[in-house]
């Protein structure tokens, strides 16, 4: 009996060993024939099947080691600014203590949101402790800026873009697009542009951005094209965020100010109108400018050959063209037609709502774990701070330096405003500034600018904020390329500061002119 075990074990053993041999065999196997096949990320994946859980284990400390030394060296610098800037408001400045205090939360935040020592959505909360802690706001007052209307026609916008990522409606677009114009380098430039576009008429700039670019990536392999495809995505999407109030965040913080302020808002056609023709300008532009010298390239597109059209896509495409459908018809067009007076916050929540429909819809629950809550969250501080400007009256610090330019003609003063937008977004987010920028703008040139004067300053200098095409961090789009397409940042600044420069001299003569008829009239 002993030596029958002893054989059964040493059977056991022995089939053991054999079995790991043959699997340590079949993995090597493997691993060599993707290595052949030049997939080096899949054979990375079966190589790391034989990684033993220690070594994860080992790893996990150091990264968190690094991860706690980033924040806290991050926090400590925002801190330590933030300290210096409120003593600088106290003591050179003059300023109260509610004044100082509220700058030196500024620059805290500020640095916060730059240096990612924290996530963006926490540092975005912060307001709501903060601003009470130091008798700026009551809690009340803080908070209920992170439910603001504005925010829930985001939150709608946003489900729509989940479903249309979901089933693939924006591959059926870019084939549409890709069939109509010639294919060529610049018909794919085109093509990629006017997705942008049709996209951003019912999706934010961001999520245009995500939805094209693996489009872009997998056309060619030529770096000399792929550049400009991966750049046509990017400013295609920048421009398309113009065209309607939800196509980029700081369209609604503009917004949303406006209406803390009780001045009358743009209705939602009324901004259609305003922009569209910018729009068709800045598109024409960028098509020239990324085409240039391409005719000397060979491409063949076929990659959407397979894209079929499917019951599914033709239901949402039908639901957001009656989104817009609602909304044009909802929107007055003074003074001939008055609307039909619905909120267009509930209107486009009421559509993202229905996207959890069955039958009608397409998204589950879980599907809304991909909605960015951060930005949500980043809405509400933004909301705060102007709260926190208006009631501080901070803005009345700047009031000498804004003074320096009262004597200027307003052309003028539109184009100064225009080029400050742009260069401060080399060092601070769209969002964050306009956050910032407005309340400060509005409230210290109250003393020169006259009329509608003060809601077009502040809509250029919002519009010229997503026309910042040369800093890879500016924009939501030239970050989300940046980071995907492993372009370099030269290529970037070369074409993108052309642009920016179209950019600023079409938005002074649009604000000058055109928006100022428009809105007066």
């Amino acid at each position: 009996m002993a030596i029958s075990r002893t054989s059964k074990q040493s059977t056991k053993k022995t089939e053991t060993k054999k079995s790991k041999t043959s699997l340590k065999e079949s993995i090597t196997k493997r691993i060599k024939k993707h290595k052949k096949a030049q997939t080096p990320l899949d054979s990375e994946t079966l190589e790391s099947h034989q990684t033993t859980h220690e070594s994860s284990l080992e790893t996990a400390p150091a990264t968190n080691e690094d991860r706690w030394t980033k924040t806290f060296i991050g926090l400590g610098v925002a801190i330590l600014l933030g300290i210096i800037a409120a003593f600088l408001a106290k003591f050179y400045l003059q300023a109260s203590f509610k004044v100082s205090a509220l700058l030196g939360i500024i620059i805290l935040l500020v640095t916060l949101w730059t240096n990612k020592a924290l996530p963006l959505g926490v540092v975005s909360l912060l307001p709501i402790i903060l601003f009470p802690s130091f008798g700026i706001l009551d809690t009340k007052s803080a908070a209920e800026n992170y439910a603001h209307p504005i925010i829930f026609l985001f939150l709608g916008g946003f489900m729509l873009a989940t479903a249309t990522e979901k089933i693939g409606l924006h591959r059926v677009i870019a084939k549409k697009f890709l069939g109509i114009f010639p294919k060529t380098p610049k018909g794919v430039i085109q093509a990629l542009g006017f997705a942008s576009v049709v996209l951003g008429t019912a999706l934010s700039n961001s999520t245009v951005a995500i939805l094209l670019l693996p489009i872009a990536l997998s056309i060619t392999e030529d770096y000399f094209l792929k550049l400009r495809f991966l750049l046509a995505v990017a400013f295609g999407a920048s421009i398309s965020g113009i065209t309607t109030p939800i196509g980029s965040p700081p369209n609604l913080i503009f917004l949303g100010f406006l209406e803390n302020l009780g001045i009358e808002g743009i209705s939602f056609t009324t901004w259609i109108f305003m922009m569209a023709p910018l729009t068709i300008l800045m598109l024409y532009t960028m098509v020239w400018l990324l085409s240039f010298n391409t005719k000397d390239h060979a491409l063949e597109v076929n990659m959407f050959d397979d894209v079929q059209v499917s019951f599914a896509h033709k239901r949402l495409l039908c639901l957001i063209i009656a989104l817009l459908v609602l909304l044009f018809i909802n929107s007055p067009i003074k003074p001939f037609y008055n609307g039909l007076g619905l909120n267009e916050n509930i209107i486009l929540l009421a559509f993202g709502l229905l996207m959890f429909v069955p039958k009608i819809g397409f998204l589950d629950w879980d599907d809304s774990k991909s909605i960015p809550y951060e930005l949500i969250f980043l809405f509400g501080a933004g909301f705060c701070i102007a709260t926190a400007f208006s009631q501080s009256e901070l803005g009345g610090a700047f009031e000498g330096f804004f003074a320096q330019f009262s004597g200027l003609p307003f052309i003028i003063f539109l184009f100064l405003a225009c080029v400050s937008a742009i260069i401060a977004t080399g060092f601070l987010s769209t969002t964050a500034l306009i956050a910032i920028l407005l309340p400060i703008v509005y409230t210290a040139t109250q003393s020169f600018l006259v009329g509608k004067e003060p809601t077009i300053t502040m809509l250029a200098i919002t519009i010229c904020a997503s026309f910042s095409f040369m800093i890879p961090i500016s924009t939501p789009p030239n970050a989300i390329v940046f980071a995907k397409g492993n372009i370099k940042a030269w290529d970037m600044v070369r074409f993108g500061f052309v642009l920016s420069v179209v950019g600023i001299i079409a938005v002074t003569l649009f604000a000058y002119i055109y928006w100022r008829w428009f809105l007066s009239s």
